[in-house]
């Protein structure tokens, strides 16, 4: 903006110079002196009066003997010859310009000119710049990286090994493609990325063009799409123009669903302008040969709504799923992004990967990023243990509201909120088992309790959902128990059991009354971009039934959770004042107390140990009581809490 208006500026100002010229060329100068006849001047002349001539051009300037000067013009018809054929007793005859050119006065007149030759030359390049603009719309706006600044390698991509090896082949076709011609075998035209945001779909293209070590063309679906009628078919014809001159290459489209959403879906029809660079990323996916060594890969998180022409053999005939990483994979994604970062000696990479169940790539390099932030905010040294536990908080409830000012009676009623989770937790012998407790309100919560799966779980069993829905509800059961009163602080946990318990019976078909069926026809709304909508297939008596399964199994899982809680009352409050004494409680820490208090794991012994008084604070004057001698807790084996009937 800044320089279109400098630019502008001079134009303007050498318009204004150049009218200012051609005003004072065109206007006339002051009075012009009269002609006087030669035979003045000769008589003149003759009479000794005349001292000196000076002839410039048409101007004559006599020189009298009594000092005056006579300026006038000569007569059209004479000449400066005449003048000089002239027999002027003791007069000077001077003459100027007679062979030479008069520079000034010819650079003061074509001046003006010049100036407008120039201003018009400035206005049609201005004009011509807009033009070639206006044509640019058509160009592609893919960013080019040269071979030599690919430096990201497969050694940069973690927890994705069985999608480096699929990626691998394209690697070898690039290069040395004749390994594979001369076995009959034809390389895939397109390889499409599949996976949820963060798992490294851009990381991946961009390593196999650095193992490949060839150029990379960079580009959104989005960039594609313009307001002018076939702009982005123009750009894709441009962009696989600029591919196959730089083969061997590769095409990245990210967010290819922005322009590969099925067709007809659209409400202008087939001649949608999305549509109109569809059909043309088709046409040209179908009309190169590999011979040409250009590979197309595209990433998306939506393969349900992308066109089936643009999957098929002969475009995008290789799929590659790269979905959220397992433990292994976390901690090999952990690895790679604290390579380089100074650690401290007990942290352990391994307990972290444990506690990022659900994390992608992308968040567990801002786990990392965010440690390394607080520990230089706290001036440390190194990252420690703590750091990177607040950042993984961080992530999952948000930032610590410390400041956040709540009532005595707020913070015991948090305490035994999450008290009763941990309780509940550990003593069901599916659910996962209990890592954290903490009143510290983060986000929009006034306390948390983080369970720490021993594995990775890919298929949940009925007995697993139904300790969880316990678990669950463990909160709203410690609050009935105890204040004999209920809050609204177990607003999300009856949300997702209510979620979870629907899904059981109308998703999974875990209801021994309705059997093995699912409820319900989920249909998509193509005009709406394939929106989801749930059509009913099934009859109100049915809906009934549904209805009463769900709430059966939710008061089942409350019954539990108040029974564990009722049987261990004294339990769940030594647990609740440790935590408004502390405030959190975790990892170790959190497990030497539940052996003090004796609350073991199902099927766990406890060994005899001491209960320690919960600490009362002394007001200002009291004496300090003396600690009492701690009693003792007999050995004892829980009993294993029976999951309810079915």
């Amino acid at each position: 903006m800044k320089s279109n208006w400098k630019r502008n500026g001079v134009i303007y100002i050498i318009i204004l110079l150049a009218a200012v010229l051609l005003f004072s060329f065109l206007m006339p100068g002051g009075e012009e002196p009269a002609e006087v006849p030669l035979s003045l001047i000769v008589s003149m002349s003759q009479n000794d009066e005349i001292q000196r001539i000076t002839v410039e051009g048409d101007l004559l300037t006599v020189a009298t003997v009594n000092g005056q000067e006579i300026k006038a013009y000569k007569e059209v018809s004479s000449s400066l010859y005449d003048i000089e054929g002239l027999k002027l007793d003791n007069v000077v005859v001077d003459v100027k310009g007679s062979s030479g050119i008069n520079w000034g006065g010819l650079i003061i007149n074509i001046l003006p000119f010049l100036l407008l030759i120039f201003l018009f030359f400035l206005i049609f390049r201005q004009a011509r710049g807009a033009n070639n603009q206006a044509m640019s719309f058509g160009r592609s706006r893919a960013r080019l990286f040269p071979a030599s600044r690919t430096s990201v390698t497969f050694d940069d991509v973690a927890g994705a090994e069985e999608a480096k090896e699929d990626m691998q082949e394209v690697v070898d076709f690039l290069k040395s493609k004749e390994k594979f011609q001369s076995l009959g075998a034809r390389i895939p035209k397109g390889v499409l990325l599949v996976g949820p945001p963060g798992t490294g779909k851009t990381l991946m293209a961009r390593a196999v063009a650095g193992e490949a070590d060839v150029p990379f063309f960079s580009i959104s679906g989005s960039e594609f799409v313009e307001m002018f009628v076939g702009v982005g078919a123009s750009r894709v014809r441009d962009l696989f123009d600029q591919a196959k001159r730089n083969t061997p290459c590769i095409i990245f489209i990210d967010e290819i669903d922005a322009v590969g959403r099925q067709r007809g879906t659209g409400l202008g029809g087939s001649h949608d302008e999305r549509e109109q660079t569809l059909n043309q990323i088709l046409v040209e996916m179908d009309g190169f040969d590999t011979n040409t060594s250009v590979i197309v890969i595209a990433a998306t998180n939506r393969p349900d709504i992308l066109d089936p022409a643009l999957l098929r053999p002969g475009r995008f005939d290789r799929r590659v799923v790269l979905d959220l990483p397992d433990i292994v994979g976390r901690l090999a994604i952990l690895k790679v992004h604290s390579n380089g970062k100074p650690l401290d000696k007990d942290v352990s990479l391994e307990t972290l990967a444990k506690g990022t169940v659900g994390f992608s790539g992308a968040d567990l390099a801002n786990l990392v990023n965010e440690a390394a932030i607080l520990s230089a905010r706290r001036n440390k040294k190194v990252i420690g243990m703590d750091e990177l536990e607040e950042s993984i908080d961080r992530v999952l409830a948000g930032p610590e509201r410390k400041s956040r000012k709540i009532s005595p009676k707020e913070k015991e009623i948090t305490a035994y909120h999450e008290a009763g989770h941990a309780l509940v937790g550990r003593m069901l012998p599916n659910a996962d088992p209990v890592h954290k407790i903490s009143i510290v309100a983060r986000g929009i919560t006034g306390g948390y309790t983080k369970q720490l799966p021993a594995e990775d779980r890919y298929l949940h069993t009925r007995s697993y959902m139904k300790d969880m829905l316990a678990y669950a509800l463990g909160g709203r059961a410690a609050e009935e128990i105890v204040f004999n009163e209920i809050t609204d602080g177990a607003r999300s946990d009856i949300e997702r059991s209510t979620k979870l318990a629907r899904a059981m019976v109308t998703d999974y078909g875990m209801s021994d009354k309705l059997g093995p069926r699912t409820f319900g026809h989920k249909e998509e709304m193509v005009f709406l971009g394939r929106e989801i909508s749930e059509q009913r297939d099934y009859s109100e008596e049915v809906a009934r039934q549904i209805d009463e399964e769900v709430q059966n199994i939710i008061e089942t899982a409350h019954k539990t959770a108040r029974g564990i809680l009722t049987k261990n009352r004294k339990k769940l409050e030594l647990l609740a004042k440790e935590l408004i004494s502390r405030e959190t409680l975790e990892g170790k820490e959190l497990e030497k107390f539940f052996n003090e208090i004796g609350l073991a794991k199902p099927g766990q012994k406890v060994k005899k140990t001491t209960i320690p008084a919960p600490v009362k604070p002394v007001a200002e004057g009291e004496s300090v009581p003396q600690p009492k001698k701690a009693s003792a807790v007999p050995k004892l084996v829980p009993k294993q809490t029976p999951a309810p009937s079915d």
